[in-house]
């Protein structure tokens, strides 16, 4: 099952860090800019919601339901992706429900979804009530799960790779945010499709590296299984270093501002405070602990996230008063 329906702005560019390769006298670093997918601010979902907003539309229902964190790249783009579509859209954060409306939550109720805060412990609970009261209601869910990342999700970062062959550039390492394991999984799927010799590094945002790899494979290969291709992905070959996420998930920490403030006043680029800016603070750890070879090319996936700069808790920490 690859149906797909047109949401995202493609293909993403490629562009040089020059500023930034000269200031680590190392490798040669690019970025792919997915947050230039245009749909609701961009970002890596929309991709994967091509998926799944074509295998709900092709088992007829009519609301997209979804849950996520507070200030959730995904939930933004389930909910711009449902207003582009003409559906309802039921989000479930995780968390207590703020006092302003800010970054990606102010975004969510601007596309008209419906949400609903719960506790973390209480989410898939919540989830699974408020999909049943959708079906009892004849709305016709479909439920997406965290990060969009199943099988099915993950043909988006299968069709990412396939892309990047077609722009005719093939790094020698890929470094990107990971969290849900559905963005690596594609990478895998499309990179052993097409070819790329690669090696395809996540820096973990918020999970230890060990069990995640196991789900990474887990989907990589359920998305094979999709394909009628052999499952063959294993645990131990996949590439997560989840050595900065000990700080816990959204927490910002002195390694996140700088490579954000590094980003945007070297090279222009806004990077967000949970994920690309923790994975861009694992990049530049890396560069300077001579982890990559100086002749060697880096191509950094920016995600997308950039509305959680606009939240109070972040902004009012990443800008130094003169």
């Amino acid at each position: 099952m690859t149906d797909r329906v047109l949401l995202a702005h493609l293909p993403t560019p490629i562009e040089e860090l020059p500023r930034l390769s000269k200031m680590f006298a190392g490798p040669s670093l690019f970025i792919k800019r997915d947050d230039l997918t245009g749909l609701g601010f961009g970002g890596n979902k929309t991709r994967k919601l091509e998926y799944l907003a074509a295998d709900a539309l092709a088992n007829g229902c009519q609301t997209l339901i979804s849950t996520g964190a507070e200030q959730s790249n995904h939930c933004r783009q389930v909910a711009a992706a449902a207003a582009r579509l003409g559906l309802g859209c039921i989000l479930v954060l995780a968390g207590d429900k703020p006092q302003k409306n800010q970054g990606n939550l102010f975004l969510d109720l601007l596309s008209g979804a419906e949400v609903v805060f719960v506790s973390k412990d209480q989410r898939d609970q919540a989830l699974a009530e408020l999909t049943k009261q959708a079906h009892a209601q004849n709305r016709k869910p479909y439920q997406i799960p965290y990060g969009g990342s199943n099988a099915i999700g993950a043909m988006g970062y299968r069709q990412a790779m396939r892309e990047l062959r077609e722009q005719g550039f093939a790094p020698d390492w890929i470094v990107f945010a990971t969290s849900s394991g559905g963005t690596q999984a594609g990478m895998l799927l499309g990179a052993r499709e097409t070819g790329i010799q690669t090696k395809i590094l996540g820096i973990s945002v918020d999970k230890p590296a060990d069990k995640f790899c196991e789900t990474v494979a887990g989907i990589a290969n359920a998305g094979a299984g999709l394909l009628g291709q052999k499952a063959s992905f294993h645990a131990e070959e996949i590439l997560v270093n989840d050595a900065y996420c000990s700080a816990g998930y959204a927490v910002l920490t002195s390694a996140e501002e700088e490579a954000i403030q590094l980003f945007a006043r070297q090279e222009g680029i806004l990077l967000d405070p949970v994920y690309t800016g923790r994975a861009a603070a694992g990049l530049l750890d890396l560069l300077r602990k001579g982890f990559f070879k100086s002749d060697e090319t880096i191509l950094f996936w920016h995600t997308g996230g950039t509305p959680a700069l606009f939240v109070e808790q972040y902004s009012e920490r990443l800008v130094i008063s003169e």
